[in-house]
């Protein structure tokens, strides 16, 4: 079970910019956006850079690095929507704002899921019965 961490207090940020922390393991960008917070992985689901370093526009978080951007409400990319910056839980407590970050997943069971998975480049294309080999 996650708890809720203390990252910056209210009035630390400005409207539409973001401004990235450390979260144990992790780096979180935090935005605040019309009295609203919202905290997304800190790494743009592109290329890997700040997102915490961009500005807001429209709802979204554009990536300096190469324009890219995500969506506060939900990660996810404006430009590919199958990418999305992971979402998490944001909170104020008096004058504390507060994300919940989730515990790590368990590398074995993604491990035992990459071995079990079939990837479909990999198999013999199906052949009509009398068909013959290209």
């Amino acid at each position: 079970m996650s708890e809720f961490v203390t990252v910056a207090r209210v009035g630390q940020l400005r409207e539409g910019r973001g401004q990235r922390h450390v979260v144990g393991q992790r780096e979180v960008a935090l935005f605040l956006v019309g009295g609203r917070y919202y905290a997304l992985d800190d790494y743009c689901p592109h290329m890997g850079a700040s997102l915490g370093s961009g500005e807001v526009h429209n709802g979204a978080v554009v990536c300096n690095q190469h324009l890219w951007a995500s969506r506060l409400e939900d990660g996810a990319c404006l430009d590919v929507p199958r990418l999305a910056a992971e979402t998490f839980e944001v909170r104020v407590e008096g004058d504390q704002i507060q994300v919940r970050i989730p515990p790590p997943r368990s590398d074995a069971g993604l491990a035992s899921r990459k071995a079990n998975h079939e990837n479909p480049r990999e198999r013999e294309p199906e052949r009509r019965q009398g068909e013959k080999d290209p």
